[in-house]
């Protein structure tokens, strides 16, 4: 009896995970960082670099994601075609309008070892542009992966008794007129 118990212990150690991923309002290397180790299996205890023991990432909201700065027309994503004079440059605004999914896609296939393992991690994960998953995904799911960073709430998102709460820095005397 046992063995039995161990057998099924080994099997939920060595079985591919799925894992969800909010990207609303995150930096794309923030997001790669925290998918990469799951694609990796990283987390695991069994891990090895020379296995292949990693979980499959659902990311959804690619849509929304967040740029500090002014990355969205700085950052510039470059590739060439193998002909002479292919050499492509696109910004991230234009990459991003073109497909929603590509910069972090882009992201996590970068931070991935260069090594033969990574198109098989790359075939693990699954973007969305939006907060619609398909029915067969979306049964797999075991555990959310938490946020990078905390969104942020919006000015209209609080309400008057909230906004009314809130420490007043200055509070204008009662013959007070602006110019």
């Amino acid at each position: 009896m046992a063995s039995y118990t161990k057998a099924a212990q080994q099997w939920a150690t060595f079985a591919r995970a799925w894992y969800l991923l909010d990207a609303k309002m995150q930096p794309p290397g923030k997001i790669a960082a925290a998918t990469v180790i799951r694609l990796e299996g990283r987390h695991k205890p069994i891990y090895h670099a020379l296995s292949d023991c990693g979980d499959h990432v659902v990311i959804i909201n690619t849509r929304h994601i967040a740029f500090s700065g002014n990355k969205w027309e700085q950052k510039v994503y470059s590739s060439h075609t193998g002909y002479p004079g292919g050499f492509r440059q696109v910004t991230a605004t234009q990459l991003h309008l073109k497909d929603p999914t590509a910069i972090v896609k882009l992201t996590v296939y970068r931070m991935l070892p260069k090594n033969l393992q990574r198109r098989t991690m790359m075939q693990r994960l699954h973007l969305f542009p939006e907060d619609v998953i398909p029915e067969d995904i979306q049964k797999n799911l075991l555990q959310e992966i938490p946020q990078p960073r905390a969104v942020p709430k919006r000015l209209d998102e609080y309400t008057p008794e909230e906004i009314a709460a809130f420490p007043k820095v200055w509070t204008p005397p009662k013959d007070f007129r602006r110019k």
